[in-house]
């Protein structure tokens, strides 16, 4: 697949854009907002420069990654339609990956396979808005894109075999590991993840112990590389609330019910790493991270 497109210009959406260029992809990276492609060239370049100076590449392998990428405003006058494979890596919102899936199945050509980065959203529901069902499917990476191994592969109800084994061979010849996955909320990762994570905030919000004691027994105990706080904060805590809220509405069980205290961080903008502040506070260019005034003691 030389023609790929990444719909969606932020945390993820760059690095996939990232991923596809590095290995010898003609990428279009589409946003409305150009600012926002801007950032997302910034980001690049910036994690280009890094590997450059681990070298892991060549200067001439990031000018010739940079020079695979073509950023637009618009899908109509882009490559889009052109392109072999369209990577949905728009907000988590099921009204705008509709809206994205129904212009795209207009636009595109008949074979071009269009795919979504979501994390938790049906890939049944999504098909389902085009006329293509049969070429949709979940390419569910995982960040940062450019490092992690893991993809999951999602089929939906009608996605075709054919269609899951270009992407599977795709994900292996990007260096990933692919796991193919069936389609039901969360697929396997985020059913399992948010639970804990979930069950971790409870834990903080009944007191049993505070944001450090529950993340060092998670990481000391557990072996985990990151506590689930902190992990939730790199998230996001918004993503966290929508996929407990997919998962309390896709299984229909209570235990999925998000924790009262992420429900009320996320309403008061405390997002995580990304808004500065969330179970830790964060300072812009510094690594320094503590936790959060409202949760100490």
């Amino acid at each position: 697949m030389a023609k790929i497109s990444v719909i969606g210009s932020g945390t993820m959406g760059n690095g996939i854009a990232h991923l596809f260029a590095m290995k010898g992809h003609q990428v279009t990276l589409v946003d409305l907002n150009q600012e926002a492609l801007d950032r997302a060239m910034k980001t690049i370049t910036k994690n280009l420069d890094r590997m450059v100076k681990k070298e892991r590449i060549s200067e001439a392998d990031k000018t010739q990654t940079l020079a695979n990428i073509t950023t637009a405003t618009n899908m109509v006058d882009s490559a889009v339609p052109e392109s072999d494979l369209v990577v949905e890596a728009a907000t988590e919102n099921l009204e705008v990956k509709l809206g994205l899936f129904q212009a795209l199945d207009n636009l595109c050509q008949e074979d071009t396979i269009l795919a979504s980065n979501t994390s938790s959203i049906s890939i049944t529901t999504i098909a389902a808005a085009t006329n293509r069902p049969e070429k949709v499917i979940g390419m569910h990476f995982f960040n940062p894109v450019p490092v992690m191994k893991l993809v999951e592969v999602v089929k939906g109800y009608a996605t075709d075999e054919a269609v899951a084994q270009k992407v599977v061979d795709l994900s292996k010849e990007l260096g990933k590991v692919p796991v193919l996955v069936n389609d039901y909320p969360g697929f396997v990762s985020n059913r399992i993840l948010m639970p804990m994570i979930n069950e971790a905030i409870h834990t903080l919000f009944e007191g049993v112990a505070g944001v450090e004691e529950i993340d060092t027994v998670m990481k000391l105990g557990m072996a985990h590389p990151m506590g689930p706080l902190f992990l939730a904060d790199f998230i996001g805590l918004d993503v966290c609330l929508a996929i407990m809220r997919v998962l309390q509405q896709g299984f229909g069980n209570p235990k999925y019910a998000p924790c009262p205290l992420l429900v009320n961080m996320v309403a008061a903008g405390k997002l995580g790493r990304k808004s500065g502040e969330g179970f830790y506070q964060y300072q812009a260019g510094s690594k320094e991270v503590k936790v959060a005034n409202r949760f100490v003691v």
